[in-house]
């Protein structure tokens, strides 16, 4: 089997629509200092994307914002899947692009803990096994809000969460 060449998993937010701070809801809570509701702009969002307390986000309530991590996707999705195009300028894209963001995350989530798995003492058909799962979630180099629609993400989280249950003894 060819080597598959994993998309950048690391965000890049200068080249995101700050999705995260939109997209997703989020309750008042020691994670966050607000209540939030999908789609809502957080409040502290500013319209050149960045965040004004970015520098305080601990001290201002929102540990949340420092702990979560799109791997990559964010950007995945505003560069490529909707052409560097934002919902500020077109609103009707926030829902659009929040589908896109919740899949595309998920698939990063899952080449996140396959690369992981690398790392541990595999057999030569854990390897193959690896292999064969991120051809399933990189096979479309392009993807598109079609194809993201059409992706069985659960189907393919669950399969990789069972396998990698059988990976246990090899973590000591």
């Amino acid at each position: 089997m060819a080597f598959i060449e994993l998309p950048e998993l690391e965000p890049d937010c200068s080249n995101c629509a700050a999705l995260c701070c939109v997209v997703f809801a989020f309750d008042k809570s020691e994670s966050f200092g607000l209540d939030k509701s999908a789609g809502e702009e957080c409040p502290n969002l500013v319209t050149d994307n960045t965040c004004k307390i970015f520098e305080e986000r601990v001290e201002r309530g929102f540990p949340g914002c420092v702990s979560y991590t799109c791997f990559g996707a964010g950007q995945r999705v505003t560069q490529d899947v909707f052409g560097g195009k934002s919902w500020r300028e077109e609103p009707a894209l926030k829902a659009r692009m929040g589908t896109a963001l919740s899949v595309l995350r998920r698939i990063h989530e899952q080449l996140v803990l396959l690369k992981a798995a690398r790392e541990l003492p595999l057999t030569p058909e854990h390897a193959a096994q690896i292999q064969t799962f991120e051809a399933t979630l990189c096979s479309n180099d392009t993807w598109s809000e079609e194809t993201l629609s059409r992706f069985p993400i659960d189907r393919v989280a669950s399969d990789i969460s069972n396998w990698i249950r059988q990976l246990r003894g090899l973590v000591s």
